[in-house]
């Protein structure tokens, strides 16, 4: 078999790089004598764990200082819930972006918490573009704005940060967090999911700007998710993800030695036209996706023929190109294509792809 190469969503790959490293580690970090599973939270090597993380993800999203960072439990998920109960103090209304299956469920947990206005939608044309920003009904009383800049499942992604007057922000960026550079100060609160970006699953992080903090519903609300609560303990109210933390913290570094989110940006760019125009070039292969909305970390597609599905991935795996099925929701095919992802994988995709439509087209 070929060098895999593996396109799953999440949990998604992670650079090689780091795989060893945290192997080599694994029996004993750094001379310490232990695994970082084994140490204590609050002992002094994971407490240089803990900074280094911290530190580093500031310097590669030049988050501004009024601004928190938290690495929680519970996932981009539990967010969809702990952000209402977190920032809407004394407001009742919150506005909503609904752009795909992740937006939905995020517009399904708050309206447990409040009246969720949803000012615009893609689902009439199946969540195959961003509507667009001159048609969205954005109430000026709602406590935010909540949108997915990268839908994961269905492939569009919003290659702008939009431009919601003096509302507050609120962003997922679980699939596209670190993959391009974007102004944090024009966000509120920024939160992502580590296992598709930046490491495994286990943790979540949390970017709040500071004005948002101290508004919680403290009512029914668990202490663990409440921002300011976190905030005070430095985000151990309770024990955290620790081996998390620290895989997390290596993709940070990794990172920095690719030259950081701007030179990763461009290689997404270069993989992502590749792969678009391996399939726009082929009547075999068709994306669904308006050209301008079109993700550069999940790239659905679909064969004419879709009789052929299970061929194309058992050969797919033959050949070492592994998770391809698309998702239930959409069918059809799906490569994710991250930071971890090396260039020679997209490679290696387009040239299979371009091998089974000879022999099956």
């Amino acid at each position: 078999m070929s060098k895999i190469y593996n396109f799953s969503a999440g949990p998604s790959t992670l650079p090689e790089a780091v795989l060893k490293q945290a192997q080599a580690e694994m029996l004993d970090w750094q001379g310490s004598g232990v695994s970082v599973m084994e140490m204590s939270h609050r002992g002094a090597e994971f407490m240089s764990i803990a900074k280094d993380l911290h530190d580093d993800l500031r310097e590669l999203m030049a988050i501004p200082d009024n601004y928190k960072i938290l690495f929680l439990q519970g996932g981009a998920t539990g967010q969809f819930s702990f952000i209402p109960a977190n920032i809407l103090g004394d407001k009742t209304k919150a506005c909503y972006i609904n752009t795909g299956a992740w937006s939905e469920k995020a517009i399904k947990s708050a309206k447990s918490y409040c009246d969720v206005i949803v000012s615009a939608s893609s689902e009439d044309n199946k969540f195959t573009s961003i509507p667009d920003r001159a048609s969205w009904n954005i109430d000026e009383e709602a406590a935010y704005l909540h949108y997915t800049p990268n839908e994961t499942i269905h492939g569009v992604e919003f290659q702008t940060i939009p431009e919601v007057g003096d509302l507050t922000l609120v962003a997922d960026m679980s699939s596209n967090i670190l993959s391009r550079e974007i102004d944090v100060s024009k966000f509120g609160i920024i939160y992502a999911g580590t296992q598709k970006n930046m490491g495994p699953a286990g943790a979540v992080v949390v970017i709040v700007r500071e004005d948002l903090i101290g508004k919680a519903q403290t009512t029914g609300l668990p202490d663990i998710f409440n921002y300011e609560k976190q905030v005070k303990n430095d985000s151990m109210l309770n024990t955290p993800a620790s081996y998390t933390w620290y895989l997390v913290g290596l993709v940070l570094k990794w990172l920095k030695a690719q030259g950081g989110v701007a030179a990763m940006e461009a290689i997404n760019q270069r993989k992502a036209a590749k792969l678009y125009a391996a399939i726009d070039q082929s009547s075999f292969y068709s994306n669904p996706v308006a050209v301008a909305d079109r993700s550069r970390m999940n790239v659905p597609f679909v064969l004419a023929d879709d009789s052929l599905d299970k061929a194309f991935l058992s050969a797919a795996k033959e050949k070492g190109l592994l998770a391809l099925k698309g998702h239930r929701a959409v069918g059809g095919m799906r490569a994710s294509i991250y930071n971890a992802m090396p260039e020679a994988g997209v490679t290696a995709l387009v040239e299979f792809m371009a091998d089974f439509e000879k022999t099956h087209g």
